[in-house]
């Protein structure tokens, strides 16, 4: 078998049948070629299409010689096809040349449609051309690529060999084709905003840093677009969103990269409320476009999204999961000793927010299979959200939950300049602490403020991690195309 063969070996081959090909007269990397049909087309329709003159391109799959006969199977964007070349019809010249041919290897073919005996819709080649050489083999047997590793680094191999992979990034497009189609229906304008900000704000987050020569100069990649969107509402925007690439300098794992896609939300005069309404009914409507149903399957188990998804507050799933109630203990110090007495190990000094947040990570998060909205996050950790009326320690914060991940994070935006930047100055405080994810002072974020901007509710969606749900995929990995990974060189040597 070929496979067997060292890969340098069978490379050279490959070169050495493109000069056979040259030397007569043959092309091995051709022209443009237009196909009429793509294979789904032609089995789908077989009926009216029998008898009827194609034509085809892909990538050949597999070959079968039989003397005077050869099948092969070829691949294009929609599936697969068999083509079948007769010496008697293709003639000596093009029938020697097809020997050539290597799995892999791209070409284009004009023929009649047929059914064989075996009842496979098949194309009966009256001539062929090639479109592109492969000077690479495709791994194990062409049977599907199994290592993890190198199927990230090596994602053009991956979409050839695996068609699931294939169908997963179709659908993250069109996941995401109808997101963008739903959101201007209601009414929301799609903006762009920096990917490069003098001050990296809107989240809790270590940036990466890059520097600008001419100006000399720091600049931080993204963490966030929500700064400069809510800007848009002071400027007298009404509803705006953005889908674009957000940049974290944190760890990596099945649910985080470095590099990932949100949605930003951004709405006048609505509220936290409005964002779970929308949250639920875009999530549900892109399910039943995209998918066919609100119902979905993820590890095997059935999702429902159908609205309303059930709201708990924070403090109710703390209690529920972990058996303490947060509502019962009145200062930090009963906190700190309810945290201690569940086996948490915690600093001192921490407030009863922070104490009920990390039970609610620890113990809580991971449970929330169904879809769910969190609400009442603690101040905190919601440095950009509006304090609840009834209890100041908590904001009008949700997060959206599902398959035990955060799919969504919303707010009832904070408006006021000065409570704005009396938080501002309570994160510097943590980040002098040594917290480097703390939220650094925007003081044209505080001026914009200033000049007032409305009430608002806001939404921000991970397209990845909304992605992996949809398509029953566990890691992050098997949904962004190209993930973060250390070069192979640093891998060998580490």
């Amino acid at each position: 078998m070929e496979q067997e063969q060292p890969l340098n070996e069978l490379i050279q081959v490959r070169r050495s049948k493109m000069e056979q090909l040259r030397t007569r007269g043959v092309e091995p990397f051709g022209p443009k070629y237009e196909a009429s049909h793509y294979s789904t087309e032609i089995i789908d329709n077989f009926t009216s299409l029998e008898g009827q003159t194609v034509t085809v391109a892909g990538r050949v799959m597999s070959i079968r010689s039989h003397g005077k006969a050869t099948f092969a199977h070829l691949q294009d964007y929609r599936g697969q096809i068999q083509i079948y070349l007769r010496l008697d019809r293709v003639g000596e010249e093009q029938y020697k040349s097809f020997e050539l041919v290597d799995i892999g290897d791209f070409i284009g073919a004009a023929g009649t449609v047929f059914r064989t005996r075996k009842g496979e819709v098949t194309v009966e080649v009256n001539e062929y051309m090639y479109l592109a050489k492969a000077l690479r083999p495709l791994p194990e047997k062409w049977h599907g690529l199994k290592d993890i590793e190198l199927r990230y680094r090596q994602r053009y191999v991956d979409l050839i060999v695996n068609q699931e992979v294939k169908e997963t990034f179709i659908n993250r497009s069109r996941i995401i084709q109808t997101m963008r189609e739903i959101l201007h229906r209601w009414g929301f304008l799609e903006m762009e905003t920096p990917i490069m900000q003098t001050i990296a704000g809107g989240a809790l987050a270590r940036p990466f840093v890059t520097y600008h020569n001419a100006l000399d100069m720091k600049l931080y990649m993204r963490i966030a677009t929500e700064l400069h969107l809510k800007r848009l509402l002071v400027g007298g925007l009404d509803k705006v969103f953005e889908i674009g690439r957000i940049f974290r300098n944190e760890g990596i794992s099945t649910i985080h990269n470095p590099e990932f896609t949100s949605l930003e939300i951004y709405q006048n005069y609505a509220d936290y409320e409005n964002m779970m309404e929308l949250t639920e009914n875009l999530i549900y409507e892109i399910a039943q476009t995209v998918f066919g149903s609100g119902r979905i399957t993820f590890r095997g188990r059935e999702v429902d999204l159908t609205p309303p998804w059930p709201r708990e507050s924070m403090v109710e799933v703390v209690r529920k999961y972990s058996g303490v109630d947060f509502a019962r203990l009145k200062s930090d110090g009963e906190a700190f000793e309810a945290a201690r007495n569940a086996g948490l190990e915690l600093d001192k000094g921490l407030s009863w927010g922070e104490i009920l947040y990390m039970f609610f990570e620890e113990f809580c998060e991971e449970q929330l299979l169904a879809p769910i909205f969190v609400t009442g996050f603690p101040i905190e950790v919601s440095p950009l959200a509006h304090k609840m009326k009834e209890d100041p320690r908590l904001t009008l914060r949700f997060e959206g939950f599902m398959a035990g991940w955060e799919i969504a994070n919303a707010f009832t935006e904070l408006n006021d300049p000065i409570d704005q930047r009396e938080r501002f100055e309570q994160q510097l405080a943590r980040r002098e602490a040594g917290d480097d994810e703390a939220h650094v002072m925007d003081e044209d974020f505080i001026t914009a403020l200033e000049y007032g901007m409305p009430p608002a509710g806001g939404l921000g969606i991970g397209i990845d991690r909304l992605v992996m749900v949809l398509t029953d995929n566990t890691s992050i990995r098997d949904v962004i195309l190209f993930p973060t990974l250390k070069p192979r060189l640093e891998v060998e040597q580490s």
